[in-house]
């Protein structure tokens, strides 16, 4: 029987200091406000210019969805109790912020995976390329991995539901996320540790390792090209891809992966930062910065409101 007792959970936030939570507020208002445009103006330029039309733009603005979607479920908390003295959440809002940042990072770790079988396809199979990436296939990954990051979250969201909360009710976070969460309970957590890996080797290691083969033969693709411009508008678009990969995995894969400790709840909160709320900052700055079609039809648009 479910005997949960909490009423509402303690984030202690980022620092406790009144002067360092005022200028954090200053720092991450403005970074939620430059994801925001940054986002809104990746999914404008893409959608106005037809020829951007293409399966790599169509998941790139499926990023840039999700990130908006990531940023907007942790940060207006986050800022909000930074200007408050009582930093606490319901236990209903809690549960509600972790099925929706769940959903929003498991489906970000499978849309990256197919942007890399996407670039795999593009390059070592480029014949084939508008067969295999169809518009009806290109729709059906997409619904599938929205899907799937759902199903995530929600299978996490029932079981943390299923168990009991008698005290402490404080949080050494800024978010409410699925390993700090467990920690608050005072029920068998066995299941839900062992949900929790799985997701992580099929979401982390199974999704990475498809990356890293991918790129694998995309690497070894391009050295064969002759071109030097193909080769180099070749690179350009998978080091691009590549950066966005690793600034993801690389903080979602130390969060979750690694065995949790006391000692580094600090370090945990700065690697959750990265990818809550800097990855969907500098995302739509590496794309448009190392992307000139991009940046085309950026000037485009600008001409044609313009006129």
């Amino acid at each position: 029987m479910n005997q949960t007792l909490l009423k509402e959970i303690i984030l202690l936030g980022l620092s406790s200091h009144p002067q360092i939570q005022i200028l954090l507020f200053i720092i991450f208002l403005l970074m939620y406000v430059q994801a925001l445009i940054g986002n809104v103006f990746i999914i404008t330029v893409v959608a106005t210019d037809h020829h951007l039309h293409t399966p790599m733009y169509f998941f790139l603005i499926n990023l840039s969805i999700l990130d908006i979607f990531c940023t907007s479920t942790a940060i207006p908390k986050m800022l909000e109790m930074l200007l408050s003295e009582r930093k606490v959440i319901s236990f209903q809002g809690c549960i509600s912020q972790l099925f929706l940042f769940v959903s929003a990072v498991g489906t970000e770790l499978l849309l990256l995976t197919v942007m890399a079988c996407d670039r795999y396809v593009a390059i070592c199979n480029p014949m084939h390329y508008k067969t295999i990436m169809s518009k009806k296939v290109c729709l059906c990954l997409a619904a599938s991995i929205w899907v799937l990051g759902l199903v995530n979250s929600t299978i996490h969201t029932s079981l943390i539901l299923k168990l009991s909360y008698c005290g402490p009710n404080v949080i050494n976070h800024f978010l409410c996320e699925v390993p700090p969460i467990l920690k608050l309970s005072c029920s068998d957590t066995y299941l839900n540790h062992i949900v929790l890996i799985a997701c992580d080797i099929f979401f982390g290691i199974l999704c990475f390792l498809l990356i890293t083969v991918s790129y694998v033969y995309i690497i070894s693709t391009i050295v064969k090209i002759r071109s030097a411009d193909k080769k180099r508008k070749a690179f350009s678009t998978c080091v691009t891809h590549l950066t966005v990969v690793m600034l993801s995995y690389g903080s979602v894969i130390y969060t979750y992966i690694r065995p949790s400790s006391q000692d580094l709840l600090d370090q945990d909160k700065i690697i959750s930062v990265l990818y809550a709320v800097v990855s969907p900052v500098l995302n739509p700055i590496i794309y448009s910065l190392r992307n000139k079609e991009v940046k085309e039809a950026f000037w485009k648009l600008k001409r044609k409101l313009n006129l």
